[in-house]
């Protein structure tokens, strides 16, 4: 059913679009930069879909609060695991249970844990109409998450992509915990392209794809489920990853070229206080903060603050007071970020 010109060309489209995404990545400087700033626009993207919808500027102004709003606490939960997962299966080459478990945790901390009781089933939020009802005995949860483990570890010759749509679709129809499934398994899509050396870097973030066709995701999922349209539901997935790998390359282009100009026009303008740490902060943080430099760089409050105001006075940061603090927007950077596309 997979064995199909259709499919076989679209996979390999995928491929030529991760290699050139990975290529990317590899030859930038500070990779960090890429992690912190696109880690939260997956985190953004996949949390709308479960209906936890936050601004970028909420977020970014917001995600190192404490007393930061429900929506953007959630986000940040999103960006702990996701990173609790990348670092795990760099460390071990393997996605475990234990990974997947760690995960669902830090998204879902309340609600950690594999289900234990019966009573979980999927309705249409329109219609309140039961779609899918999971399995919902404790010990087959835990024998298919096994299944799963084995599935995403199996020698054969199953291409990597499509391993990836096919233990999507397992993950979500197991539906393993009481809460972050969702999330929990677009995390899983970036775990297996990492595990299977297609990415190094969780920068592939098929969520804005999910969020754009989410009407289509939901639909193929239960056809594979009722009909076994499983052709549709892997060209669904592998298109996703071609396009999403297509716009991350464009925004990694962008960021890239924006640090370089950045750089320049400091350098330039402000030569006694450029550093690469300060370039660094600048872009790790796209709303800065005198904290943030202080620490970053090593310096004192009021030398942070100097340095801060003289980046605004040359228009490279965009100073602006919300609550009891003072930001300092990094604008081109806020601009980039909040208006990516699928292309």
């Amino acid at each position: 059913m997979l064995e199909c010109r259709e499919v076989w060309m679209a996979v390999a489209e995928a491929e030529r679009n991760l290699a050139e995404l990975k290529g990317l990545c590899e030859s930038l400087p500070n990779q960090s930069i890429l992690i912190s700033t696109l880690a939260i626009q997956e985190a953004k993207d996949s949390s709308e879909i479960e209906n936890i919808v936050t601004s970028h500027d909420e977020i970014f102004a917001d995600r190192e609060e404490e007393a930061a709003p429900g929506a953007v606490k959630e986000v940040r939960h999103y960006v702990e695991a996701l990173q609790v997962g990348f670092d795990d299966v760099r460390q071990s080459g393997l996605i475990r249970l234990k990974t997947l478990l760690d995960v669902q945790a830090r998204i879902e901390p309340r609600k950690p844990g594999l289900r234990k009781l019966p009573g979980t089933v999927l309705k249409n939020p329109a219609t309140g109409r039961i779609v899918y009802e999971p399995p919902q005995n404790a010990a087959e949860v835990e024998a298919l998450m096994d299944n799963l483990i084995s599935f995403l570890h199996a020698e054969d010759d199953l291409n990597p992509i499509l391993r990836m749509a096919i233990a999507h679709h397992q993950f979500e129809s197991i539906h393993p915990f009481y809460d972050g499934n969702g999330r929990t398994g677009r995390i899983l899509n970036l775990l297996i392209l990492q595990k299977e050396g297609l990415l190094d870097l969780p920068v592939l973030y098929l969520s804005r794809y999910i969020t754009t066709t989410k009407g289509e995701y939901y639909r193929l999922l239960q056809e594979a489920r009722d009909k076994g349209l499983w052709k549709e539901w892997c060209l669904y997935m592998v298109r996703g990853v071609s396009m999403t790998a297509r716009s991350e390359i464009a925004l990694v282009k962008s960021l890239r070229d924006l640090m370089q100009e950045t750089k320049e026009r400091i350098r330039t303008r402000l030569e006694k206080i450029y550093s690469q740490d300060l370039l660094n902060n600048l872009f790790h943080h796209p709303y800065t903060k005198i904290e943030f430099v202080e620490k970053d760089l090593g310096v004192s409050r009021v030398t942070a603050s100097k340095y801060l105001e003289q980046l605004v006075a040359e228009g490279i940061l965009r100073k602006e007071k919300r609550g009891k603090s003072n930001f300092f927007i990094n604008e081109p950077l806020f601009q980039l970020l909040s208006n990516v596309s699928l292309r």
